[in-house]
């Protein structure tokens, strides 16, 4: 029995949101697509987020994902920036939810390892391990969509695993929640 998913991994950016797709047949990655939403030419920072959240929405409609990777933000000394992050974040896991996707959020750091193997790694570098991996023939201009490709594929490489951070009241709530796992 083949087994399908599709996975929607995203970047967000209040500035350009990236964001790229696979579809994983059995434990084979195939490329779908990666794209970015340009958000710099609106001044409005409701209006980015209005945005952020309808384009997650034509994107769920049109690719039908069965899950969503999301790269949590990292934390930096401008909580401004932060702030604004974390609300684009937030509308796009939102858009998920609204349609009943489950949502997994990964830190820079573990999207970087599960890549490259180094948590380190530059933009650039995650880049090029995506081409290889996924036969891409050329690079995006920016690496914003590379990334949102990234948390997809990384999500991909973690499946299965036990995600820390998960908490369960007790064994029956461990199978309530893993039923998938069980053998029957």
């Amino acid at each position: 029995m083949t087994k399908e998913r599709i996975i929607l991994g995203i970047d967000p950016g209040t500035t350009i949101m990236g964001f790229g797709l696979i579809r994983v047949t059995n434990k084979k990655m195939e490329f779908l697509q990666l794209n970015e939403l340009q958000l710099s030419k609106y001044d409005n920072h409701y209006q980015k987020l209005k945005i952020i959240f309808e384009r997650t929405i034509e994107l769920i409609e049109t690719h039908l994902p069965d899950e969503i990777a999301i790269e949590a933000p990292f934390f930096g000394k401008n909580v401004q920036s932060m702030l604004k992050l974390g609300r684009a974040q937030g509308v796009a896991m939102a858009a998920g939810l609204s349609r009943g996707i489950p949502i997994t959020e990964y830190e820079p750091k573990k999207i970087k390892m599960a890549i490259t193997g180094n948590g380190n790694a530059s933009k650039e570098q995650v880049a090029k391990m995506l081409q290889q991996l996924l036969g891409l023939k050329e690079l995006p201009k920016n690496l914003d969509s590379t990334d949102g490709l990234a948390a997809a594929v990384c999500h991909h490489f973690n499946s299965g695993k036990v995600i820390a951070g998960k908490s369960y009241s007790g064994w029956d709530a461990f199978v309530k929640q893993n039923e998938d796992k069980i053998r029957k």
